[in-house]
Protein backbone atom coordinates (compact mmCIF):
# COMPACT_ATOMS: atom_id res chain seq x y z
CA UNK A 1 0.00 0.00 0.00
CA UNK A 2 2.56 2.11 1.31
CA UNK A 3 4.40 1.55 -2.44
CA UNK A 4 1.03 2.59 -4.22
CA UNK A 5 0.72 6.11 -2.61
CA UNK A 6 4.74 6.63 -3.45
CA UNK A 7 3.53 6.13 -6.72
CA UNK A 8 0.42 8.06 -6.76
CA UNK A 9 2.54 11.11 -4.83
CA UNK A 10 5.63 11.36 -7.24
CA UNK A 11 3.81 9.96 -10.30
CA UNK A 12 6.00 7.20 -11.43
CA UNK A 13 3.27 5.00 -12.27
CA UNK A 14 2.43 6.76 -15.74
CA UNK A 15 4.83 6.30 -17.93
CA UNK A 16 5.01 7.55 -21.41
CA UNK A 17 4.78 4.25 -22.40
CA UNK A 18 1.32 3.67 -20.39
CA UNK A 19 0.39 7.18 -21.42
CA UNK A 20 0.23 5.62 -25.10
CA UNK A 21 -1.15 2.40 -24.22
CA UNK A 22 -4.11 4.02 -22.17
CA UNK A 23 -4.79 6.31 -24.71
CA UNK A 24 -5.00 3.62 -27.54
CA UNK A 25 -7.09 1.29 -25.32
CA UNK A 26 -9.73 4.48 -24.84
CA UNK A 27 -9.32 5.65 -28.80
CA UNK A 28 -10.28 2.31 -29.79
CA UNK A 29 -13.33 1.50 -27.19
CA UNK A 30 -14.72 5.04 -28.37
CA UNK A 31 -14.40 4.57 -31.65
CA UNK A 32 -16.13 1.18 -32.04
CA UNK A 33 -18.84 2.54 -29.88
CA UNK A 34 -20.00 5.47 -32.19
CA UNK A 35 -18.92 2.86 -35.22
CA UNK A 36 -21.83 0.75 -33.52
CA UNK A 37 -23.86 3.82 -32.67
CA UNK A 38 -24.07 5.20 -36.28
CA UNK A 39 -24.34 1.79 -37.85
CA UNK A 40 -27.65 0.79 -35.52
CA UNK A 41 -29.49 4.22 -36.35
CA UNK A 42 -32.23 4.93 -38.40
CA UNK A 43 -30.62 7.12 -40.93
CA UNK A 44 -29.78 10.51 -39.17
CA UNK A 45 -32.04 9.29 -35.81
CA UNK A 46 -30.55 6.99 -33.64
CA UNK A 47 -31.43 4.58 -31.71
CA UNK A 48 -33.01 6.69 -28.87
CA UNK A 49 -34.83 8.66 -31.30
CA UNK A 50 -32.16 12.03 -31.13
CA UNK A 51 -30.47 13.24 -34.34
CA UNK A 52 -26.84 12.18 -34.96
CA UNK A 53 -25.17 14.73 -33.30
CA UNK A 54 -28.00 15.52 -31.10
CA UNK A 55 -26.88 19.25 -30.04
CA UNK A 56 -25.68 20.14 -34.04
CA UNK A 57 -29.41 19.99 -35.45
CA UNK A 58 -29.63 23.23 -33.55
CA UNK A 59 -27.10 24.73 -35.50
CA UNK A 60 -28.03 23.29 -38.66
CA UNK A 61 -31.95 24.55 -38.47
CA UNK A 62 -30.51 27.97 -37.63
CA UNK A 63 -28.72 27.89 -40.57
CA UNK A 64 -31.39 26.46 -42.48
CA UNK A 65 -33.95 29.38 -41.14
CA UNK A 66 -30.89 31.77 -42.48
CA UNK A 67 -31.21 30.58 -46.02
CA UNK A 68 -34.85 31.09 -45.87
CA UNK A 69 -34.47 34.92 -44.10
CA UNK A 70 -36.01 34.07 -40.84
CA UNK A 71 -32.72 33.93 -38.51
CA UNK A 72 -34.58 35.70 -35.69
CA UNK A 73 -37.10 32.51 -35.74
CA UNK A 74 -34.42 30.60 -34.27
CA UNK A 75 -34.50 32.01 -30.64
CA UNK A 76 -38.10 31.29 -30.86
CA UNK A 77 -38.18 27.43 -29.46
CA UNK A 78 -41.66 26.66 -31.16
CA UNK A 79 -40.34 27.79 -34.36
CA UNK A 80 -36.69 26.95 -34.20
CA UNK A 81 -38.05 22.86 -32.89
CA UNK A 82 -39.97 22.91 -36.35
CA UNK A 83 -37.35 23.61 -38.22
CA UNK A 84 -35.45 20.97 -36.49
CA UNK A 85 -38.16 18.60 -37.13
CA UNK A 86 -38.35 19.36 -40.81
CA UNK A 87 -34.43 18.37 -41.24
CA UNK A 88 -34.97 15.38 -40.41
CA UNK A 89 -38.11 15.28 -42.76
CA UNK A 90 -41.10 15.72 -39.79
CA UNK A 91 -39.78 13.49 -37.69
CA UNK A 92 -40.45 14.28 -34.01
CA UNK A 93 -37.05 14.67 -32.44
CA UNK A 94 -36.35 16.56 -29.18
CA UNK A 95 -36.03 20.08 -29.03
CA UNK A 96 -32.33 21.31 -28.71
CA UNK A 97 -32.50 25.42 -28.26
CA UNK A 98 -30.44 27.74 -29.82
CA UNK A 99 -28.64 30.43 -27.74
CA UNK A 100 -25.95 31.52 -29.50
CA UNK A 101 -25.21 35.43 -30.48
CA UNK A 102 -25.85 36.48 -34.23
CA UNK A 103 -22.47 36.26 -35.52
CA UNK A 104 -22.35 32.57 -34.82
CA UNK A 105 -24.91 32.16 -37.55
CA UNK A 106 -22.21 32.55 -40.20
CA UNK A 107 -21.23 29.01 -38.73
CA UNK A 108 -24.68 27.69 -39.23
CA UNK A 109 -25.22 29.04 -42.38
CA UNK A 110 -22.19 27.24 -43.73
CA UNK A 111 -22.92 24.26 -42.58
CA UNK A 112 -26.65 24.54 -43.64
CA UNK A 113 -25.60 24.51 -47.29
CA UNK A 114 -24.51 20.53 -47.42
CA UNK A 115 -27.13 17.77 -46.74
CA UNK A 116 -27.16 17.67 -42.51
CA UNK A 117 -24.79 14.43 -42.46
CA UNK A 118 -22.26 16.35 -44.83
CA UNK A 119 -22.11 19.19 -42.37
CA UNK A 120 -22.13 17.80 -38.90
CA UNK A 121 -18.83 15.98 -40.50
CA UNK A 122 -17.38 18.95 -42.41
CA UNK A 123 -17.90 20.61 -38.78
CA UNK A 124 -16.45 17.79 -36.12
CA UNK A 125 -13.57 17.25 -38.49
CA UNK A 126 -12.76 20.60 -38.99
CA UNK A 127 -12.88 22.22 -35.18
CA UNK A 128 -11.40 18.57 -33.96
CA UNK A 129 -8.27 19.64 -36.58
CA UNK A 130 -8.25 22.81 -35.01
CA UNK A 131 -8.15 21.59 -31.59
CA UNK A 132 -5.69 19.60 -32.07
CA UNK A 133 -3.42 21.55 -34.34
CA UNK A 134 -3.76 24.30 -30.99
CA UNK A 135 -2.35 21.74 -28.96
CA UNK A 136 0.45 19.86 -30.50
CA UNK A 137 1.76 23.75 -31.12
CA UNK A 138 1.30 24.82 -27.70
CA UNK A 139 2.95 20.97 -26.58
CA UNK A 140 5.04 19.89 -29.48
CA UNK A 141 5.93 16.01 -28.32
CA UNK A 142 5.26 13.02 -30.48
CA UNK A 143 3.11 12.19 -27.75
CA UNK A 144 0.47 14.79 -27.95
CA UNK A 145 -1.43 14.26 -31.08
CA UNK A 146 -2.70 10.70 -29.70
CA UNK A 147 -3.25 11.66 -26.32
CA UNK A 148 -5.27 14.76 -27.41
CA UNK A 149 -7.07 12.51 -29.48
CA UNK A 150 -8.08 10.47 -26.66
CA UNK A 151 -8.73 13.00 -24.17
CA UNK A 152 -12.73 11.67 -23.14
CA UNK A 153 -13.92 15.22 -23.61
CA UNK A 154 -13.30 14.98 -27.08
CA UNK A 155 -16.00 11.96 -27.71
CA UNK A 156 -18.75 13.63 -25.57
CA UNK A 157 -18.31 16.41 -27.87
CA UNK A 158 -17.93 14.68 -31.13
CA UNK A 159 -21.42 12.50 -29.89
CA UNK A 160 -23.44 15.93 -29.35
CA UNK A 161 -22.06 17.38 -32.74
CA UNK A 162 -20.59 20.24 -30.24
CA UNK A 163 -18.62 23.55 -30.18
CA UNK A 164 -15.86 22.27 -27.28
CA UNK A 165 -12.60 21.65 -30.39
CA UNK A 166 -14.05 25.34 -31.54
CA UNK A 167 -14.11 26.98 -28.36
CA UNK A 168 -10.91 24.95 -27.19
CA UNK A 169 -9.00 25.81 -30.30
CA UNK A 170 -9.61 29.57 -30.10
CA UNK A 171 -8.74 30.04 -26.42
CA UNK A 172 -5.57 27.38 -26.40
CA UNK A 173 -4.72 29.39 -29.82
CA UNK A 174 -4.97 32.76 -28.06
CA UNK A 175 -2.85 31.73 -25.56
CA UNK A 176 -0.07 30.29 -27.55
CA UNK A 177 0.25 33.69 -29.69
CA UNK A 178 -0.38 35.80 -27.07
CA UNK A 179 3.20 36.66 -26.78
CA UNK A 180 4.48 36.41 -30.11
CA UNK A 181 1.34 37.27 -31.81
CA UNK A 182 -0.61 39.73 -29.49
CA UNK A 183 -3.00 41.09 -32.49
CA UNK A 184 -3.60 37.61 -33.76
CA UNK A 185 -4.32 36.53 -30.20
CA UNK A 186 -6.65 39.61 -29.71
CA UNK A 187 -8.86 38.49 -32.69
CA UNK A 188 -9.13 34.80 -31.64
CA UNK A 189 -10.57 36.14 -28.19
CA UNK A 190 -12.99 38.32 -30.28
CA UNK A 191 -14.22 35.54 -32.02
CA UNK A 192 -14.36 33.26 -28.67
CA UNK A 193 -17.41 36.07 -28.03
CA UNK A 194 -19.68 33.33 -29.58
CA UNK A 195 -19.65 31.73 -26.02
CA UNK A 196 -19.80 34.66 -24.30
CA UNK A 197 -19.94 33.10 -20.56
CA UNK A 198 -16.45 31.98 -21.25
CA UNK A 199 -15.41 35.05 -21.28
CA UNK A 200 -16.03 36.49 -17.43
CA UNK A 201 -12.16 36.00 -16.47
CA UNK A 202 -9.85 37.27 -19.88
CA UNK A 203 -10.46 41.02 -19.41
CA UNK A 204 -9.49 40.75 -15.86
CA UNK A 205 -6.17 38.56 -17.09
CA UNK A 206 -5.56 40.60 -20.11
CA UNK A 207 -5.45 43.95 -17.67
CA UNK A 208 -3.81 42.80 -15.08
CA UNK A 209 -1.12 41.76 -17.61
CA UNK A 210 -1.46 44.64 -19.70
CA UNK A 211 -2.26 42.32 -23.03
CA UNK A 212 -2.99 46.41 -24.78
CA UNK A 213 -2.47 45.17 -27.76
CA UNK A 214 -4.63 42.25 -27.34
CA UNK A 215 -6.99 43.81 -25.58
CA UNK A 216 -7.58 46.53 -28.73
CA UNK A 217 -7.84 43.67 -31.06
CA UNK A 218 -10.10 41.86 -29.00
CA UNK A 219 -12.55 44.92 -28.30
CA UNK A 220 -11.98 45.85 -32.36
CA UNK A 221 -13.33 41.90 -32.98
CA UNK A 222 -16.50 41.84 -31.09
CA UNK A 223 -17.65 44.90 -32.77
CA UNK A 224 -17.11 43.81 -36.09
CA UNK A 225 -18.57 41.11 -35.81
CA UNK A 226 -21.66 42.36 -34.05
CA UNK A 227 -21.80 45.19 -36.60
CA UNK A 228 -21.19 42.94 -39.69
CA UNK A 229 -24.59 40.68 -38.13
CA UNK A 230 -26.49 43.63 -37.69
CA UNK A 231 -25.81 44.90 -41.38
CA UNK A 232 -26.52 41.61 -42.90
CA UNK A 233 -28.91 40.10 -40.59
CA UNK A 234 -30.95 43.34 -39.37
CA UNK A 235 -31.61 44.62 -36.38
CA UNK A 236 -34.10 42.01 -35.25
CA UNK A 237 -32.20 39.33 -35.10
CA UNK A 238 -30.26 41.36 -32.02
CA UNK A 239 -33.29 42.12 -30.61
CA UNK A 240 -34.55 38.25 -30.69
CA UNK A 241 -31.68 37.20 -29.36
CA UNK A 242 -31.70 39.15 -25.77
CA UNK A 243 -35.79 38.35 -25.81
CA UNK A 244 -34.19 34.80 -25.66
CA UNK A 245 -31.86 35.11 -22.66
CA UNK A 246 -34.74 34.88 -20.10
CA UNK A 247 -35.61 31.66 -21.37
CA UNK A 248 -31.97 30.57 -21.54
CA UNK A 249 -31.65 31.73 -17.91
CA UNK A 250 -34.45 30.38 -16.77
CA UNK A 251 -35.32 27.08 -18.12
CA UNK A 252 -31.99 25.92 -19.37
CA UNK A 253 -29.98 26.98 -16.35
CA UNK A 254 -31.97 27.81 -13.06
CA UNK A 255 -34.53 25.03 -13.78
CA UNK A 256 -32.00 22.30 -14.96
CA UNK A 257 -33.55 21.19 -18.04
CA UNK A 258 -30.84 20.56 -19.53
CA UNK A 259 -30.13 18.00 -16.81
CA UNK A 260 -27.80 18.86 -13.53
CA UNK A 261 -25.54 15.97 -14.57
CA UNK A 262 -24.31 17.75 -17.40
CA UNK A 263 -23.93 21.00 -16.11
CA UNK A 264 -20.46 20.75 -14.26
CA UNK A 265 -20.83 24.04 -12.37
CA UNK A 266 -20.93 24.88 -8.77
CA UNK A 267 -24.07 26.30 -9.69
CA UNK A 268 -25.41 23.20 -10.92
CA UNK A 269 -23.54 21.14 -8.01
CA UNK A 270 -25.75 23.69 -5.12
CA UNK A 271 -28.80 22.96 -7.63
CA UNK A 272 -28.16 19.30 -7.94
CA UNK A 273 -28.34 18.98 -4.15
CA UNK A 274 -31.31 20.85 -3.19
CA UNK A 275 -29.80 24.42 -2.92
CA UNK A 276 -32.26 27.33 -4.24
CA UNK A 277 -31.65 29.30 -7.04
CA UNK A 278 -30.53 32.81 -5.09
CA UNK A 279 -28.17 30.27 -3.50
CA UNK A 280 -26.27 28.24 -5.94
CA UNK A 281 -26.10 31.99 -7.39
CA UNK A 282 -24.35 33.00 -4.78
CA UNK A 283 -21.90 30.59 -4.48
CA UNK A 284 -20.92 30.76 -7.72
CA UNK A 285 -20.74 34.30 -7.52
CA UNK A 286 -17.91 33.58 -4.44
CA UNK A 287 -16.38 31.03 -6.56
CA UNK A 288 -15.98 33.94 -9.60
CA UNK A 289 -14.69 35.89 -7.07
CA UNK A 290 -12.09 33.94 -5.52
CA UNK A 291 -11.26 33.05 -9.36
CA UNK A 292 -10.55 36.64 -10.55
CA UNK A 293 -8.74 37.50 -7.70
CA UNK A 294 -6.44 34.70 -8.27
CA UNK A 295 -6.16 35.61 -11.89
CA UNK A 296 -5.32 38.51 -11.10
CA UNK A 297 -2.45 37.95 -8.87
CA UNK A 298 -0.79 35.49 -10.94
CA UNK A 299 -1.46 37.71 -14.50
CA UNK A 300 0.02 40.40 -12.58
CA UNK A 301 2.81 39.12 -11.37
CA UNK A 302 5.92 36.87 -11.91
CA UNK A 303 4.40 33.66 -12.57
CA UNK A 304 5.82 31.07 -15.48
CA UNK A 305 3.14 31.88 -18.18
CA UNK A 306 2.10 28.16 -18.44
CA UNK A 307 1.02 28.78 -15.05
CA UNK A 308 -0.72 31.88 -16.34
CA UNK A 309 -2.47 30.47 -19.48
CA UNK A 310 -3.51 26.87 -17.30
CA UNK A 311 -5.52 28.99 -14.59
CA UNK A 312 -7.03 30.87 -17.29
CA UNK A 313 -8.22 28.18 -19.15
CA UNK A 314 -9.61 26.22 -15.83
CA UNK A 315 -10.55 29.53 -14.49
CA UNK A 316 -12.71 29.94 -17.46
CA UNK A 317 -14.86 26.88 -17.02
CA UNK A 318 -15.20 27.63 -13.09
CA UNK A 319 -16.39 31.02 -13.58
CA UNK A 320 -19.67 30.49 -15.38
CA UNK A 321 -22.99 29.07 -14.17
CA UNK A 322 -23.26 27.34 -17.40
CA UNK A 323 -20.86 24.93 -18.61
CA UNK A 324 -21.36 21.56 -20.24
CA UNK A 325 -19.37 18.40 -20.20
CA UNK A 326 -18.40 18.72 -23.61
CA UNK A 327 -17.12 21.89 -23.00
CA UNK A 328 -14.54 20.19 -20.78
CA UNK A 329 -12.43 19.86 -23.87
CA UNK A 330 -11.24 23.10 -22.72
CA UNK A 331 -9.40 21.63 -19.99
CA UNK A 332 -7.12 19.95 -22.25
CA UNK A 333 -5.71 23.39 -22.92
CA UNK A 334 -5.30 23.84 -19.32
CA UNK A 335 -2.98 20.36 -19.31
CA UNK A 336 -1.12 20.81 -22.03
CA UNK A 337 0.40 24.14 -20.49
CA UNK A 338 0.68 22.78 -17.49
CA UNK A 339 1.94 19.70 -18.66
CA UNK A 340 4.17 22.25 -20.71
CA UNK A 341 5.86 23.63 -17.65
CA UNK A 342 6.40 20.55 -15.26
CA UNK A 343 8.36 18.68 -18.48
CA UNK A 344 10.40 21.91 -18.42
CA UNK A 345 10.53 22.29 -14.75
CA UNK A 346 9.98 19.02 -13.14
CA UNK A 347 6.87 18.03 -11.15
CA UNK A 348 6.29 18.58 -8.04
CA UNK A 349 4.15 16.09 -5.83
CA UNK A 350 0.69 14.80 -6.98
CA UNK A 351 0.84 16.65 -10.09
CA UNK A 352 1.16 14.26 -12.57
CA UNK A 353 -1.94 11.87 -10.63
CA UNK A 354 -3.42 14.93 -10.45
CA UNK A 355 -3.24 16.18 -14.42
CA UNK A 356 -3.97 12.87 -15.16
CA UNK A 357 -7.38 12.33 -12.64
CA UNK A 358 -8.48 15.50 -14.68
CA UNK A 359 -7.60 13.89 -18.06
CA UNK A 360 -9.88 11.30 -17.24
CA UNK A 361 -12.68 12.92 -15.61
CA UNK A 362 -15.10 14.07 -18.42
CA UNK A 363 -15.30 10.32 -18.84
CA UNK A 364 -17.22 9.58 -15.73
CA UNK A 365 -18.19 13.36 -14.10
CA UNK A 366 -22.17 12.52 -15.75
CA UNK A 367 -22.49 9.62 -14.94
CA UNK A 368 -21.24 9.86 -11.47
CA UNK A 369 -23.07 13.05 -11.11
CA UNK A 370 -26.39 11.69 -12.21
CA UNK A 371 -25.78 8.76 -9.87
CA UNK A 372 -25.35 10.82 -7.02
CA UNK A 373 -25.36 13.43 -7.33
CA UNK A 374 -21.57 13.65 -6.34
CA UNK A 375 -20.03 16.73 -8.89
CA UNK A 376 -17.07 14.90 -9.98
CA UNK A 377 -15.87 16.99 -12.61
CA UNK A 378 -16.14 20.59 -10.35
CA UNK A 379 -13.86 19.01 -7.61
CA UNK A 380 -11.21 17.62 -9.93
CA UNK A 381 -11.37 21.26 -11.98
CA UNK A 382 -11.32 22.66 -8.15
CA UNK A 383 -8.30 20.63 -6.96
CA UNK A 384 -6.93 20.91 -10.22
CA UNK A 385 -7.36 24.89 -10.16
CA UNK A 386 -5.62 24.76 -6.21
CA UNK A 387 -2.54 23.16 -7.73
CA UNK A 388 -1.70 25.37 -10.30
CA UNK A 389 -1.80 28.11 -7.70
CA UNK A 390 0.34 26.13 -4.80
CA UNK A 391 2.65 25.66 -7.98
CA UNK A 392 2.64 29.56 -8.86
CA UNK A 393 3.55 29.77 -4.75
CA UNK A 394 6.26 27.07 -4.14
CA UNK A 395 8.04 28.16 -7.87
CA UNK A 396 7.98 31.85 -6.53
CA UNK A 397 9.26 31.25 -3.30
CA UNK A 398 12.13 28.69 -5.20
CA UNK A 399 13.24 31.88 -7.11
CA UNK A 400 13.63 33.81 -4.54
CA UNK A 401 15.51 31.69 -2.15
CA UNK A 402 17.47 31.59 -5.11
CA UNK A 403 18.40 35.02 -5.82
CA UNK A 404 18.98 35.36 -1.97
CA UNK A 405 21.52 32.70 -2.21
CA UNK A 406 23.28 34.47 -5.36
CA UNK A 407 23.24 37.71 -3.14
CA UNK A 408 24.66 36.09 -0.48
Amino acid sequence: MAHFWQGLRTGGWLTAQRARGYSLILLAICSIAFAGWIALSDGLIDRNGKPLGTDFSNVYAAGALTWQGRSAQAYEPSLQHAAEKAVFGGRDVPFYGWHYPPFFFAIAFLVAAVPYGCGLAIWLVASFAAYLAMLRAILPRGETLLIAAAFPAVFINIGHGQNGFLTAALLGGALHFLDRRPWLAGVLIGVLAYKPQFGVLIPIALLAGQRWNAIIAASATVGALAALSFAILGGDVWHAFFDSMKFTQTIVLEQGDTGWEKIQSIFSAARNLGANVPTAYAIQAALALLLAGSIAWLWHGDAAFELKAAALALGSLLATPYVLDYDLVVLAVAIAFFARHGLAHGFRDWEISICAAAWLVPLLSRGIAGATAIPLGLIAELVFYGLLLRRAVLDHATANNLRQLAQA
